[in-house]
């Protein structure tokens, strides 16, 4: 159960980084 809280936080913080690139290019 751990590591799906941290899959489901990662891929979170990944599509948070393409929308802040995407902002900005």
């Amino acid at each position: 159960m751990f590591m799906m809280d941290m899959m489901i936080s990662l891929i979170f913080f990944l599509l948070l980084i393409i929308c802040v690139l995407v902002g900005v290019a």
